[in-house]
Parts: C-alpha cells; sequence; structure tokens
C-alpha cells in the first residue's frame, strides 16, 4: 500500500516495487524507515537503509526501486517542496540565485543526526497528516527546508533554483541517459527543449527518429550484457523496458532469436 499526500507520503511495500516513470518532478527530503530503497541516477547507484537521510532533486532521471527486508516490509517517509513555498520563502529572504549547481540526482545526508530526528519526528503526525492537514504540513516544510539550510547553506542555491533547465548537449544527454524509461517529452524538457526542437535536433545528431534509436541503443546493450552472461530478467528494467515478454518480443524480432537462445 502507499498514501500518496500532497507534501508528506508514508510508503510502504511488502514485496519489491520500482518506480514506473522513472522522473523526479520535485525536490523531496526521505528517510528509510525500514527495507532498503536503492536509487540510480545513472552515473551513481546507491542502497540506503533504516535511518539513512537523503535528498532527491527536481528535474532528475532517477530510478527507485523499493525492497522490503527478510521480516519487515518496506517503509519510507518523504517530505517534498513544492516550488511556490520555495519562491514564497526565497522572495521573503531577498534571496537570488547566485548560480546554477549542477548536482547528482539524489544527495546523501550521512550522520546528519538533527534531520533524522525531525524525520523520525513526522512518524508521531501520521494521523494529523494522512487527514491532510495542510496548516501542519507547511509548517513541516518550513522547517525541514530551514533544518536543510542549517546544514548546508548552499542548498539554498540548489532548492531556490525553480527555473526551468536550460539548454543543454542533447547528445551527450541522451547516450548518458537512454535506459531511462520516461517519454520523449521528458527527455526534450530535461535538454531545454520543446517536443517539436528535440525530435528536429535529435534527427540531425543521430540521423534517426528518438523512438527508433532509444530502441535500437536498449537492444544493442541488452545484446552486449546477455553475451557477459547477464539473464534477460536481470536486465531488462534497467533497460528501460517495462516488461519482459515484449523485451524479449522486440529482441528476437531485431536480431532474429530470443534472449535465452542468445545464451544458450
Amino acid at each position: 500500500m502507499a498514501e500518496n499526500l500532497e507534501y508528506i507520503n508514508y510508503s510502504c511495500y511488502f514485496t519489491a516495487f520500482r518506480e514506473g516513470e522513472q522522473f523526479a518532478s520535485y525536490n523531496a527530503l526521505s528517510m528509510v524507515i525500514s527495507g532498503e530503497m536503492e536509487l540510480n541516477g545513472g552515473v551513481h547507484r546507491q542502497v540506503f537503509r533504516s535511518g539513512d537521510v537523503y535528498l532527491v532533486r527536481k528535474n532528475q532521471l532517477i530510478k527507485f526501486l523499493k525492497k522490503p527486508g527478510k521480516e519487515t516490509e518496506f517503509k519510507s517517509l518523504s517530505i517534498r517542496f513544492d516550488e511556490r513555498l520555495l519562491n514564497q520563502m526565497s522572495t521573503e529572504e531577498h534571496f537570488v540565485v547566485q548560480e546554477k549547481i549542477k548536482t547528482p540526482a539524489f544527495i546523501e545526508l550521512p550522520q546528519v543526526s538533527h534531520l533524522r530526528y525531525f524525520m523520525e519526528s513526522l512518524l508521531q503526525y501520521q494521523d494529523l497528516l494522512e487527514n491532510k492537514s495542510p496548516e501542519l504540513a507547511l509548517v513541516k516544510q518550513k522547517e525541514a527546508l530551514l533544518l536543510l539550510f542549517e546544514y548546508d547553506i548552499s542548498f539554498k542555491n540548489i532548492l531556490y533554483d525553480i527555473s526551468d533547465p536550460y539548454k543543454i548537449n542533447l547528445e551527450e544527454f541522451m547516450l548518458r541517459n537512454y535506459h531511462f524509461n520516461v517519454k520523449l517529452d521528458r527527455f526534450a524538457y530535461l535538454t531545454g527543449r520543446s517536443l517539436a526542437t528535440f525530435k528536429r535536433d535529435f534527427e540531425k545528431i543521430f540521423g534517426v527518429a528518438p523512438g527508433k534509436w532509444l530502441l535500437q541503443k536498449r537492444l544493442q546493450e541488452a545484446r552486449y550484457l546477455l553475451e557477459k552472461g547477464k539473464k534477460a530478467s536481470e536486465i531488462y528494467i534497467d533497460l528501460g523496458f517495462e516488461d519482459l515478454s515484449h523485451f524479449s518480443f522486440v529482441f528476437k524480432k531485431q536480431f532474429g532469436l530470443s534472449p535465452s537462445k542468445l545464451l544458450s
């Protein structure tokens, strides 16, 4: 089960669960209560366990895998920072973002005891927050931000930057992120382009439509991994395929044999 609250979210899963679309559209402070959370930002992969606190960055491609423990379910707690609140607080402080800071998709906050104590305290308000008490949620959002800035004042340049992504090198971005399972309009947005401009620029660079290129690139990587001894069931999700049967079908269509035949 999972309660989808607007600003503060308590999650609970009894079996391993992967997020569908792998795009973080907002900043969030999170803590694992039990089980494990594996995050993969494309460049960096890390497992967080009970008591670990981390910050997820908005406008990032990121894979989530929530895994229960041997005798416990997976539980986590997240507090979301919406742009209206961030804009309000930065305006009240007369804060001007000095520079765009390039950060990983997630930031580990190790041994920051006051943040962990704060997140644990939210568990005492679960009933109120699940009833969507907006006044309490707002107070807790602001408190979380103040604690983050107390830990590292430079987080203001990160969290108060609510501008859209700027135009970046499309070829470099796609070669690094082709395995993320997101729609083309997400790729376009993250490279600072409209969907039409993204498609046009993409075909100029790669000489083929983005959808076709993504499929071919993922299948090429899949063949390489299978030839290295990996199993189809181990790789299809990480390569951006939604289910094993579809992966097997398109793989056979591309290479003339199924993934299992390639292994034999």
